[in-house]
Formats: structure tokens, sequence, C-alpha cells
């Protein structure tokens, strides 16, 4: 009776494990997502830009070498793996630093080459193609949103903001200071983050001027990016400011939240690093916040006093989740992601570089969904 009574028991236990194991098993993680064979390892990511699930691009530099600079960099995902992109006429050296697109025909990327001009390439659903730069504009950044393409740059040293105007770039008035990342939500309602008076500034375009605030007075503070859910909730990502310390010092981490009527600091299950990137879900809420050089204090005693932090945090509404990059073979860890939401999908990709081989680095993809 009583071995009939553990082998009922014993069994109980075997069907509730086979229905909790698969879904255990099944849970979303992020993966790391190989690079096409002809890519060389002394190659490194900036940013990408998905329209779908089949259709995704990521820009940066390859053939870096020690001591001379590399040459553009285009891969595109097809749905099943990444590609390299065919890039005719462009035989400049340099690197490419930002993509963004409002149609699978009107894919932007912007980078410089070695003499620190501002280079402009287009996809028209076809190929790549150079196109004119603005004039005299070191571009660091495209952004699109709202049928709306805008250009961030330098000019004399001084912030450079444009506007694609039909088939001619205009020049906009830009905030103090220098700005880093933009969301543009409309055209007359576009939000920029970056820094002014040596502080993290968030400014705001209504159509005709810009309104500034200083989300991080420390010295010190920036913010570089943002994202703009609705009027009463904005949410902007960077370094906090702080005073003292030797050199190297880590510096914390800054996640600024606004409510529509004051701005406030979001503490992060990080205690140093930098938010270097915000994606948002299918409906446009937060949806992941991605931390580049991320610790945390380890328990009291422990030697080092630092252990690693997460490298993604999943937002749910009301708290975060931390998620560490998956192992890579032969590389290391990354020292910067990016972000890319997936319209239509939970899907987000991350791309970046990754720590190679005696002192290399390598290019660096990740997939979350």
């Amino acid at each position: 009776m009583a071995r009939r009574l553990l082998v009922a028991v014993l069994a109980a236990v075997l069907a509730v494990l086979a229905t909790v194991t698969p879904a255990s098993a099944g849970a979303a993680s992020w993966v790391h997502v190989p690079v096409p064979a002809g890519v060389r390892p002394q190659a490194a990511l900036a940013e990408a830009v998905a329209l779908g699930p089949d259709r995704a691009w990521a820009v940066g530099t390859d053939a870096v070498g020690r001591q001379a600079p590399g040459f553009p960099l285009i891969l595109r995902w097809n749905g099943a793996s990444w590609q390299r992109e065919p890039l005719p006429g462009v035989a400049w050296q340099g690197e490419l630093l930002s993509v963004a697109a409002t149609a699978p025909d009107a894919v932007w990327a912007v980078g410089r080459d070695t003499t620190g001009t501002g280079r402009l390439l287009r996809y028209d659903g076809t190929a790549w193609h150079e196109t004119r730069a603005p004039r005299g504009v070191a571009l660091t950044k495209v952004v699109t949103g709202s049928g709306e393409t805008w250009l961030l740059g330098t000019r004399d040293g001084a912030q450079a903001v444009l506007r694609l105007d039909g088939r001619t770039w205009r020049d906009l008035p830009a905030p103090p200071g220098a700005v880093y990342g933009l969301h543009i939500v409309a055209p007359d309602d576009v939000w920029a983050a970056g820094v002014a008076n040596g502080g993290a500034a968030v400014s705001r375009w209504d159509g005709s001027a810009w309104q500034q605030t200083i989300v991080d007075g420390a010295p010190r503070a920036g913010v570089g990016t943002i994202l703009a859910v609705s009027p009463t909730e904005v949410w902007a990502g960077g370094t906090a400011g702080f005073i003292g310390g030797p050199p190297g010092r880590p510096i914390p981490p800054l996640l600024m939240r606004y409510d529509g009527q004051t701005w406030s600091r979001v503490a992060l299950p990080a205690d140093f690093g930098s938010v270097t990137s915000l994606a948002p879900t299918d409906s446009g809420e937060l949806g992941w916040v991605s931390l580049s050089n991320s610790m945390k204090w380890a328990p009291p005693g422990s030697s080092p006093p630092l252990e690693p932090g997460p490298d993604f945090l999943a937002w749910d509404g009301t708290a975060f989740t931390g998620h560490s990059e998956p192992a890579v073979p032969g590389e290391g860890d990354s020292s910067l992601l990016r972000l890319a939401a997936v319209p239509g999908t939970d899907t987000v990709w991350a791309v970046g570089r990754a720590a190679g081989p005696e002192s290399t680095f390598a290019p660096r993809i990740l997939r979350y969904g």
C-alpha cells in the first residue's frame, strides 16, 4: 500500500514537472546571432533599424587596422540570416554611425570618412547609393519618425540640426549645448537628449522653437537616448554626474522619467555604467533599456568589491528585470550595445562591439524574442 502510494506521488510530481519544464525551457532570452563570414573580426556595429521580422539593417565599420581606419559596413537581415550589403561607388575609408528608415525604399545611413567629412547613403529598395550630404556638416546621427527624417551633426564646432524637406535638407535651430539623441513624435513634437550648461538636458521642439530642461544638473551628467511614449510619459537615459574621485572612476547610469510636470530619476538595478539605448514595445511603451559597462556592488567583504550588472533591463510597466548577454565563444563582453525593436513583434535586436582575442574587437549582434 505504501509502495503504491509512493509511486502515485512520484507520478504526480513528474506530471507537474512535465508541465513546468517546457515553459521554463521555452522562455525567451537573448541569443547571439552570427555576422556574415565575410565580415572580418576587426569590425564593429554602431546602430540598427528594423521594419519587420524579415527586414532590418545594421551599420558600422569593417577591417579596422591597428593604426589604420576601416571601411563602411552595412548588414541586412532577410528573416533567416544577416548578409553584407554591397556599396557600389563607395570607395572611401571611414565608418557609418547611424541608420534609420521611413519605408523599405527610404533607408538612410550616415557616417564620416577619414577626413571627418560627413557621408550620407540611401537605400532605394534595390541598392545603396551615396547622396550629397549637407555642406560643412560632420554627420553623427539620422533619426526618423512620423514620416520625418532629421540629421544631427556639427558645423564649425556648433550643433547642427537638419530636416528633410522634399529633397532638400533644411537647417533648423539647435537647442543650447549638444544633442545626441532624438525622438520624433510629429513634425511639431520632437524630443532631444543631450548636454547643456554642464548637465543632462532634454529639449522639446514645438515646430518653431526649443524648450529646454536640465534634468540632472550634476557635473558631467548627460543623456543620449530618449523615448516619448505620451505627453505625460517620456524617458531619457545616459550617465549621471559626479564630483571628485580618481581617473577612471566608475560613473553611475542615469534614467530619467517625465510625468508631464516634472522629471524624476528612476532607480536601476545597476550601480555603475551607462544607459545607451531605449527600445519601445510594439504599443510604444518603454520595453527595454540597454546598459554598457554595467556593474553593481558585490556583497560586503567581497573581493573585488564590484560584480557584473545586467546588460539589459526589461520594463513591465512597474519594475525592471535584469538580463545578461549570452557568452560568445572566443569573444569577451560587449562594450556598447544599441537596441532596435522589430515592429509588430516582441523581438528586439541589439548591435555593437565586443572584445576579441589579443586586444582586438569584434562585431556583436544579439536578439531577444
